[in-house]
């Protein structure tokens, strides 16, 4: 099966050779993981590399994202203006109302309208995929669905609707969500059962100290380390440490 790099670091060696190239893989986390620049390393190695990708923000602005991640020295502004990395703002779905009343409309790549429809939303995803020829594609945080409806039943045929979006896309896919559970404990969640992939950032405490593990915990038709293996976050994002062994 063809790869595509993580452009993390240690990961690509978990993996064995990088993320199976167009899968749509959930990257859970808890807050302060690292879930985001994970998604943005992940698009920043492809647009370095000559690749085209989007990233959807549904939290924050996409102006709020990159001043997060500017620490790490990845010139995200000329990389937009080269055409590499595209930003959707898809922050009004998440403040609009309830998606019965929202009216059937389009978002503009060009302009941020007051309130947009999911379907709306997912067409533009596909068309831009579409025309730009884009290869990795992000989605932070899928959370946003989850909130929004509050039908479970209308919360999967949201959340089938996006896999199957991302995955007619054929590019590689990086889809987070939040993990709000302790390091070794947790509940599974509807769209890991949808992914194709499970990447887990874990958050611990251990003899006094935080511990950052990563666990590769699913990842269809590739062999991997599904091993905890600690990870950090330094000048140049994140780090996985391979070799090593959380718990000593």
């Amino acid at each position: 099966m063809d790869r595509v790099s993580s452009g993390v670091k240690g990961l690509d060696e978990i993996l064995g050779g990088g993320f199976p190239k167009g899968r749509t893989i959930l990257v859970v986390g808890s807050p302060g993981s690292g879930k985001t620049i994970l998604a943005i390393q992940f698009l920043h190695a492809g647009a370095v590399a000559g690749e085209r990708s989007i990233y959807i923000t549904f939290d924050e602005k996409p102006e709020q994202v990159k001043q997060n991640v500017s620490e790490f020295g990845w010139d995200l502004d000329r990389l937009e203006g080269e055409g590499k990395i595209m930003f959707v703002d898809a922050t009004p779905f998440r403040r609009a109302g309830s998606v019965e009343r929202q009216e059937q409309r389009s978002l503009s790549f060009q302009e941020v309208l007051p309130e947009i429809s999911f379907g709306g939303l997912v067409d533009t995803v596909k068309r831009l995929a579409d025309e730009k020829d884009v290869t990795r594609l992000a989605v932070d945080p899928i959370t946003s669905l989850s909130v929004r409806y509050q039908s479970p039943v209308k919360r999967r045929r949201a959340m089938l609707m996006l896999f199957d979006a991302l995955s007619s896309t054929g590019a590689t896919c990086l889809v987070t969500s939040e993990l709000r559970t302790a390091m070794l404990s947790r509940r599974f969640q509807l769209e890991e059962f949808l992914s194709q992939g499970v990447v887990l950032l874990r958050t611990g405490i251990h003899q006094g100290n935080v511990v950052r593990a990563v666990q590769v915990e699913k990842m269809r038709g590739i062999a991997h380390d599904t091993q905890l293996r600690p990870y950090a976050i330094g000048s140049n994002g994140i780090e996985v440490y391979a070799k090593d062994k959380v718990f000593k």
